[in-house]
């Protein structure tokens, strides 16, 4: 995308425009990323007693604990990828190649884990498997659901939605016409789908593979809530930080977990490119006929993987309800007049965190993207390269980051710890590759012929954004905005390390809830947070479908 800026001598207002445009952001970048990733490697290596070498990993190393942690890590996200990607695969293909009653209903369903914090899966499968669970109770068989299999079955409930998407989107884009000539030469479905469906879309289920993986491997709240002993990293740097007090060593376990999912999330951005690459624009649609023999089984096989997501979720949502579980069952709001952990503070605080970093996060992408489409090829390359590194980086990773570079006196920023404005910023930072691509991606969509022409009329950058491509890109900073704001709602890992007595938010409080014993306030705590990311859902939608009609 190019634009014919006039040059009118170093004081021209596009120059000025576009230059604050991108340092701003890269200074926000800078500041509150780059930054706190440096302390955390520094803090690293440094000794007790403030000496620089190796002893935190020699310490770390020679840890049985650590070795165990990091073996049930792979083996857990191993299982998960695994699980989740044959699961989404099934649900992807039901409701893209099949004809399936309800997938609306079975897209939705699929999607509730999205809506809250990780740890609201294993809050989900207590109340269901139980020592008191519903499933318990009614058959009278004991499960331990504490462990592997109860974390199993909590990742991969959290993790199928973003495997259903991904697998989704990649088999919308085959061609209709390759399956046209397949039908003609008497193929049968079985081998299309062996020869064709699954080489047209290897990209997208590698990409979706390690996706689950990183976001498994990550995970704070469902190991907290239901891992019981079947520690993990996450965990690991959790009881370093929180429990021994030793942040040198937490620093070492950060550095160590930071090292996986910075090569699957490589693997996945090798893995969309080759997807999107290997996508023909004059590719024709694939609209699905009614085959019996396929779409009954996959059909019923999707909807039972939905059901599994809308019961944990269904079932937090009515032991909220329930005046003492599971052995009263008549109804009661006396659960969400919730008097501890600091009542329902940190959830208006958590709905102002949340607008707050999806304005600030929407702003600052917005500009950078800006300044990017206008730069030279060779200058955009190590700014994208920037840009991309907050999603290679694990939430609880950033959160101690921020300790190491922010709480420390005499410090310019030291003023932000402690502060609702430092978790904005976090949040900020932690999904500020998801809203950069996606507002790149909205910006090449703009017609260059609409800029030039403004151009030619003699409008300037800034009113060129304001009359031009701001209104063009509504849609896709709305869709940016509510993005941040959804996801700030429900974080948990980037945020544990940055609450205080006086600053937390409503995925802590839930955890420490579920931790005080309190299980039934802990489900109120997590319906009201689910019904904001709802209603903040269903805005997302009006606004999208206003604009749609007005244009």
């Amino acid at each position: 995308m190019t634009l014919a800026v006039r040059r009118l001598g170093p004081l021209d207002t596009d120059r000025l425009f576009l230059a604050v445009c991108l340092v701003v952001p890269l200074a926000a970048l800078l500041v509150f990323f780059l930054y706190p990733l440096a302390t955390i490697g520094l803090r690293s290596i440094t000794g007790p007693n403030g000496e620089v070498g190796l002893g935190n990993y020699i310490l770390v190393l020679q840890s049985r604990g650590f070795w165990r942690a990091a073996a049930h890590s792979l083996v857990m996200s191993g299982a998960v990828t695994a699980l989740s990607v044959g699961l989404g695969l099934v649900v992807a293909f039901a409701m893209h190649r099949c004809k399936v009653p309800g997938r609306a209903i079975v897209g939705a369903a699929v999607a509730l884990p999205l809506i809250a914090p990780s740890l609201v899966q294993g809050l989900g499968l207590i109340f269901l498997l139980g020592r008191n669970g519903l499933i318990v109770k009614a058959t009278g068989i004991e499960i331990d659901i504490y462990g592997f299999w109860g974390l199993l079955i909590a990742n991969s409930l959290y993790a199928l939605p973003q495997a259903a998407l991904i697998i989704g989107a990649a088999l919308r884009a085959s061609d209709a016409r390759i399956y046209e000539a397949a039908e003609v030469l008497g193929t049968s479905r079985l081998r299309q789908f062996v020869d064709i469906t699954l080489p047209s879309i290897k990209f997208g289920l590698m990409s979706a593979g390690f996706v689950v993986f990183t976001v498994t491997i990550t995970d704070f709240g469902n190991a907290a809530t239901i891992g019981g002993d079947y520690s993990i990293l996450a965990t690991e740097i959790y009881n370093r930080v929180v429990g021994q007090m030793n942040f040198n060593l937490g620093a070492v376990v950060g550095i160590m977990l930071l090292l996986p999912t910075v090569l699957a999330f490589w693997l996945e951005r090798v893995a969309t490119q080759r997807q999107f690459g290997s996508i023909s624009e004059q590719a024709v649609p694939l609209v699905p006929t009614w085959s019996p023999r396929r779409d009954v089984p996959l059909g019923l096989a999707a909807w039972l993987i939905a059901l599994l997501p809308a019961a944990v979720v269904g079932v937090v949502v009515f032991a909220s309800f329930v005046t003492l579980w599971p052995y009263r069952f008549d109804l009661t709001l006396r659960h969400y007049a919730v008097k501890v952990a600091g009542g329902y503070q940190p959830l208006w605080a958590t709905v102002e965190i949340s607008v707050a970093a999806a304005l600030i996060g929407t702003a600052l992408v917005f500009a950078l993207g800006l300044a990017v489409a206008r730069l030279p090829r060779w200058l955009v390359k190590p700014i994208y390269f920037i840009c991309l590194l907050p999603a290679s980086v694990p939430g609880l990773v950033l959160g101690l980051a921020y300790i190491f570079a922010f709480n420390v006196p005499g410090t310019p920023f030291y003023w932000l710890y402690g502060t609702a404005g430092l978790i904005v910023l976090c949040n900020v930072s932690h999904y500020w590759t998801q809203g950069f691509l996606t507002t790149m991606t909205g910006l090449r969509q703009v017609p260059p012929a609409l800029e030039e022409s403004a151009a030619c009329l003699g409008a300037t950058l800034p009113r060129l954004v304001r009359d031009v491509i701001g209104p063009f890109m509504a849609p896709t900073l709305v869709s940016v905005l509510f993005f941040l704001f959804m996801q700030s709602m429900v974080m948990l890992s980037a945020v544990i390390f940055l609450v205080t007595a006086s600053t937390s938010v409503a995925s802590v409080s839930i955890m420490r809830l579920d931790e005080a014993g309190f299980i039934s306030q802990a489900a109120a705590y997590a319906t009201c947070t689910m019904a904001v990311v709802l209603l903040a859902m269903a805005a997302m939608r009006g606004c999208l479908r206003l604009m749609r009609r007005r244009s």
